[in-house]
């Protein structure tokens, strides 16, 4: 009776280990693929409980979600004969999870290889103004150089990041320096934009005062309210000819005397002791071309002088 006992306990040990054995679990974001000695079973199992032949199938399971691989820092030359060091981001998935385990060994290592080599490849064919500004572009054709050989391998490139480009520290100077002066440019370029959009108003200004008279004097006026708003203790105030104009035109248009006149005036009176009559400008310049006489004094000087004593009362 004891060793029927210990038969049942022995054969009911065998029974769990051997369906133990069987029973696989397949989580939802796994296939599995079975090898029945050695060969490959047709149907892929889903997720699930799945039951495989003890001691005879082998079952893997391949993950069929997006997976991340980094790529190391890779030191290449550029096009343009600039070494650097450009480091990237591989996004894929298995879509064939047959070809992911029969076609390669580990498709994982196997990736990250040819998204190094193709990083390699691809920066030396671009130049390093192309990398710093079209970083899509080389996306794209990272993407698709690394998707063209893992095809027959099942997986997918979903997408290629390149994170960081590592210059030398000559060339980040000389790219300040660029950057620096192009900007210089630009602010040259927007300061002379801005002097001919302000000349252009000015002009505009300056027409639009020529033709009202009065306008120059008002604007002037807010000058000087504007400086004397500062409060400061010296104030210069310009006094333009126009004002002048201005002036002579309320007045009535009278012509002012010539200067030439005064020595007229003061030879006359200093002559004679007392009013002198008015020479005019013709005569002034007459006065100023003619000729010395025998006592030193100009022949106008005497003709003016006896005009004048005559006609005192």
């Amino acid at each position: 009776m004891d060793a029927l006992l210990i038969i049942l306990a022995v054969i009911g040990v065998l029974a769990i280990v051997v369906l133990g054995a069987s029973i696989r679990q397949v989580q939802q974001y796994q296939r599995g693929v079975v090898l029945r000695f050695g060969r490959l079973l047709p149907n892929v199992r889903d997720p699930g409980l799945r039951l495989l032949v003890p001691f005879v199938d082998q079952m893997t399971k391949v993950p069929v979600q997006t997976l991340v691989l980094d790529v190391p820092s890779q030191g290449t030359i550029t096009r343009d004969n600039v070494t650097i060091g450009v480091d990237a981001v591989v996004y894929f998935r298995v879509v064939d999870p047959v070809k992911a385990v029969i076609n390669v060994e580990n498709y994982m290592i196997a990736t990250s290889q040819v998204s190094q080599t193709s990083l390699r490849s691809v920066i030396g064919r671009a130049d390093l103004d192309t990398l710093l500004s079209d970083r899509e572009a080389i996306n794209s054709e990272l993407r698709a150089v690394i998707d063209t050989p893992t095809e027959d391998w099942g997986i997918k490139i979903d997408r290629v990041e390149v994170k960081d480009i590592s210059l030398p520290e000559g060339m980040r100077r000389s790219m300040s320096r660029q950057a620096e002066a192009e900007r210089d440019r630009r602010a040259r370029v927007i300061s002379a934009d801005g002097e001919l959009q302000a000349s252009a108003k000015l002009a505009q200004a300056a027409d639009a005062m020529s033709s009202t008279p009065g306008a120059l004097q008002l604007r002037l006026l807010q000058t000087v309210a504007d400086v004397a708003s500062e409060k400061n203790s010296t104030l210069v105030m310009p006094f333009p000819v126009e004002l002048l104009r201005f002036f002579e035109q309320a007045a009535g248009g009278r012509p002012e005397p010539d200067a030439g006149a005064a020595p007229v005036r003061a030879a006359a009176s200093d002559a004679d002791g007392g009013q002198a009559a008015l020479a005019s400008p013709e005569e002034v310049r007459a006065l100023a071309s003619s000729e010395p006489v025998g006592n030193g004094q100009p022949d106008g000087v005497a003709d003016v002088t006896r005009g004048s004593a005559a006609d005192r009362p």
